[in-house]
């Protein structure tokens, strides 16, 4: 029933702010504030329904040390993407043709900042975390992961090997992120890295979500094993091979920590 509670009250706000920030996407800084400010209620919902529902403090979401893990975050996400789009290019599928609006890489970053804040509130803040604890590390990663890439067949140009291509390089590894560090922050900082990187900088197509204009006007092109096809590069064994390669090293900094949860019955106990 908590695991209820906890998804409606988080999706409430994701919709709602999510229609806003399409209603206002013709203004770009007015999506910014909205998209921003969606990001924040949705915390803020977050952690009073945990009280209410666990009646504990939620340590994953705690302002302490939130600007640091975030901005590690960031870093990781603007890293990968910018090795998968480099790794594109080398081989000829991705080429700059010139600048792009800064308006519409504005728009973005409230964008951005609102669907990655509220899908690893629901992904991994409640889904992963909830199942972890009645099914421990490994069952939660693989069932939330495949959840998670099955819910980008509702884009608009989605793909049964994009959603494939999304459980194993951002569902599996976001959640492995959050195992590994036991806040919420860190995933949230890598998830928009990845996508603003993607969007607002090089101009990409952010699983299958249609053209975007960032700070790049791009252009893919070549077999969709490179680029992702209509998918974007979401869908390239390049970023699928830097996914599941953060989830193996998310997965043994877990381990070396003592965060990985034993399955139901086992007698390990997890180490904060």
């Amino acid at each position: 029933m908590r695991l209820v509670k906890q998804l409606l009250v988080v999706a409430a706000v994701a919709v709602v702010g999510s229609q806003g920030v399409a209603a206002v996407a013709g203004d770009p800084w007015l999506a910014l504030v909205l998209g921003v400010a969606t990001a924040g209620l949705a915390v803020l919902a977050y952690a009073w329904v945990v009280r209410r529902t666990e009646h504990r403090a939620p340590a994953e979401v705690a302002r302490e040390g939130a600007g640091a893990a975030i901005g590690r975050g960031l870093l990781i996400g603007v890293v990968m993407c910018g090795a998968v789009i480099a790794a594109i290019a080398l081989l000829g599928g991705y080429r700059v043709d010139g600048p792009g609006p800064v308006t519409g890489a504005v728009g973005l970053v409230g964008f951005m900042a609102a669907a990655a804040v509220t899908e690893e509130l629901i992904f991994r803040g409640v889904l992963f975390r909830v199942v972890e604890q009645r099914t421990g590390t490994w069952v939660a990663l693989a069932l939330t992961g495949v959840l998670f890439g099955a819910s980008h067949l509702l884009n608009q140009n989605a793909t049964a090997w994009g959603a494939i291509a999304i459980a194993i390089e951002a569902g599996f590894m976001l959640a492995a992120a959050y195992a590994a560090t036991r806040t919420l922050w860190l995933p949230i900082g890598l998830h928009f890295g990845w996508n603003f990187a993607l969007a607002g900088v090089f101009g990409a197509e952010v699983s299958g979500n249609g053209a975007t204009h960032g700070l790049l006007d791009a252009t893919l092109s070549g077999p969709a094993p490179l680029t992702g096809g209509a998918f974007g590069p979401e869908g390239s064994l390049f970023a699928v091979a830097a996914g599941a390669l953060l989830t193996v090293v998310f997965l043994v900094v877990a381990h070396r920590r003592g965060h990985l949860v034993p399955r139901r019955g086992a007698t390990a106990t997890l180490v904060g």
